[in-house]
């Protein structure tokens, strides 16, 4: 059992996923750091200071309360801003990951040059020569 674990762990498909995974999470926190101290910041100036749409709630049983926290401690809430605010910055994230995979797309791939077209055969070289004479012939008479 020893030896099949070792040979699993040392297929080179795991290793990849694992070196993936351990990249992965810590893109995911410099994506969640732009996203939240730079791009979020930068919205709520749009919406008046607010980039947290998380105390946007409807109140289901006619409570008043200024805050999501005293609202659920009331009784039941729809909380649609928790729900808005995900939302955006899911859009917000794809959106950045978008933008770096084309430009890093972009960088990697190097345009193809289109390939010469190949040198004619000698028979095709000879038929070419043939056709001219006798173009040539028919031409002159």
């Amino acid at each position: 059992m020893y030896k099949e674990f070792r040979e699993f762990i040392s297929r080179g498909n795991v290793l990849d996923l694992a070196v993936g995974v351990i990249i992965g999470a810590a893109f995911t926190a410099i994506i969640n750091a732009l996203v939240n101290d730079i791009i979020n910041p930068i919205i709520g100036l749009l919406f008046g200071g607010r980039a947290d749409f998380s105390n946007y709630f409807l109140p289901l049983a006619g409570q008043t309360a200024t805050t999501l926290a005293e609202a659920q401690a009331a009784g039941p809430v729809l909380a649609y801003g928790s729900f808005l605010t995900a939302v955006i910055n899911f859009l917000l994230v794809s959106f950045l990951l978008f933008l770096i995979m084309r430009a890093a797309n972009r960088m990697l791939t190097r345009p193809v040059e289109p390939a010469t077209p190949p040198a004619p055969t000698p028979s095709e070289q000879l038929l070419t020569e043939i056709r001219d004479l006798l173009a040539r012939r028919w031409s002159s008479e």
